[in-house]
């Protein structure tokens, strides 16, 4: 799985770090996600998807590889 964030759609809501810690994180000064793997292992892929469904704007994209 190829993980693409988008940082200007971001609106730091923090629903994609609730859902994948181990993947997003949100910087402290602005709550902006801030990506942390962009090929997370496959253990993680269901809640990268939780992630990219629940957010407020389109700031996640994801692509199988």
């Amino acid at each position: 799985m190829q993980v693409t964030l988008h940082q200007d759609k971001c609106v730091a809501s923090g629903q994609c770090v609730l859902a994948a810690q181990d993947v997003f994180d949100q910087r402290d000064e602005d709550g902006v996600a801030v990506l942390l793997d962009n090929r997370p292992p496959a253990r993680p892929h269901d809640d990268v998807r939780h992630a990219a469904a629940v957010r407020p704007a389109l700031a996640i994209a994801l692509a199988d590889r």
